[in-house]
């Protein structure tokens, strides 16, 4: 249920995502009113569970309980009655050898592991560079392996920091919420005092408190904690006064990069094996991964990245389902193709408030999640998956920064008490 808005408040955190609902949880009992700004009519951001079918819940945002030894989110999970599933991810894995054979998956992942062995290398170089400039030449698995890194990073490689790809921490444990990572996030931030339907669109940092302009009047606030994606500071969906040119060119610099997935309805499913990963061994960048009946559920899944999914999305809703049954039926056949529905499919890019996926950093601008994080006078803070140092583009990376903004907030107000 939406709070009403006050007309001053100690903290305004804005966005309702997995980093501003952290930051809110971080501050409960510390003694100061808070108050989060949500322009949606709903919380968690880019992490939104639907039920694209009756028991089929379909995560449009993020879905991986990535690194899951290190994820706060596992126990969070527990805490609130969510199941976590532990099984690993089909991502190495496939049941149909006739459409990416077992010894060409080996000659893949060797490749692909030859690669990030040299871009760790790479990375130790003081100069940043494309991520790109560490495939083998004339290797022809670079196109697959740059189609992982549009799953990965949103984006092709050409368009990614070496330095930043290295910094991200990935323990390789996986896990999966069956009952969605957006439903838990909503359950998580259930308590949060949230004003919904309340668009900022200006921070006044002028005077000696800060005003706040929003859709649903003005507000004024002794701190503010930003938890917005880095496409509306550098889009200057919302904009500061004074201006904070360094902040919207570090937002910049970071970028959120196109993924989007798509549900399939799948008829007679009990016919096909559980739990399976699903691709073929084409030799290009614009192709589709697919997750054969999630949990055991009647339905496929599939994930596109980088610019072809934006293509897609340009190309109109449906246009990635479309796609999807025919790289299906590519794999498993033309009989496949009347047991398959679209139920429900993501389009980031279109989406006014978050107008992308997750963030990767451009060639160059690593050290713009640090420059990004970094509070302003003492009043501005500042938070989300791109601030976070080494977990970027992950919901528990943009938890622990509103948790990080939080600390801050009250390290500032013990200070002056």
């Amino acid at each position: 249920m939406s709070t009403e808005l006050p007309s001053e408040v100690d903290v305004a955190i804005i966005g309702a995502g997995a980093a501003g609902l952290g930051a809110a949880r971080a501050l409960e009992g510390a003694g100061l009113s808070v108050i989060v700004l949500e322009a949606r009519d709903r919380i968690g951001g880019r992490a939104h569970t639907i039920m694209a079918a009756p028991g089929i819940p379909f995560d449009l945002g993020c879905e991986w309980l990535h690194s899951a030894d290190r994820n706060d989110f596992v126990g969070i999970a527990k805490q609130l009655g969510f199941k976590v599933d532990t099984k690993r991810p089909p991502w190495r894995e496939q049941t149909y050898d006739a459409t990416f054979s077992k010894a060409q998956r080996a000659e893949f992942f060797a490749a692909m592991d030859a690669f990030y062995d040299r871009a760790e290398a790479a990375a130790e170089n003081e100069e940043d560079a494309p991520a790109a400039t560490c495939l083998e030449p004339g290797n022809p698995w670079n196109p697959m392996i740059d189609a992982v890194s549009t799953y990965i990073n949103g984006f092709e490689l050409k368009d990614v920091s070496l330095h930043d790809m290295d910094a991200y921490e990935d323990t390789e444990v996986n896990w999966r919420l069956p009952d969605g990572y957006g439903a838990l996030i909503a359950a998580y931030g259930a308590r949060c005092p949230v004003a919904l339907n309340t668009e900022v669109t200006v921070i006044d940092h002028s005077g000696s408190r800060v005003k706040i302009e929003t859709s649903r009047g003005t507000l004024t606030a002794a701190n503010v904690v930003i938890c917005v994606p880095t496409n509306l500071l550098a889009n200057e969906n919302i904009r500061f006064h004074p201006p904070l040119p360094e902040k919207v060119e570090a937002a910049a610099g970071l970028p959120l990069g196109a993924d989007n997935k798509v549900m399939l309805a799948l008829a007679d499913a009990e016919k096909w094996p559980e739990d399976v990963g699903l691709r073929g061994a084409y030799m290009r960048v614009g192709i589709g991964s697919f997750h054969l009946r999630p949990s055991g559920r009647p339905c496929i899944a599939g994930f596109y990245g980088g610019s072809f999914a934006r293509e897609l999305e340009q190309a109109g809703e449906g246009a990635l389902a479309a796609q999807s049954i025919d790289e299906i039926v590519k794999l498993l056949g033309s009989d496949i193709r009347n047991k398959l529905t679209p139920l429900a499919e993501s389009r980031w890019c279109h989406d006014r408030f978050a107008q992308g996926a997750y963030s990767a950093a451009k060639p160059g601008h690593a050290e713009a999640r640090a420059v990004l994080a970094a509070p302003v006078d003492g009043r501005l803070f500042f938070a989300g998956e791109a601030t976070s140092p080494n977990f970027f583009s992950t919901a528990h990376g943009a938890r622990e920064s509103g948790e990080r903004a939080a600390k801050e907030v009250m390290a500032k107000n013990h200070r002056m008490g």
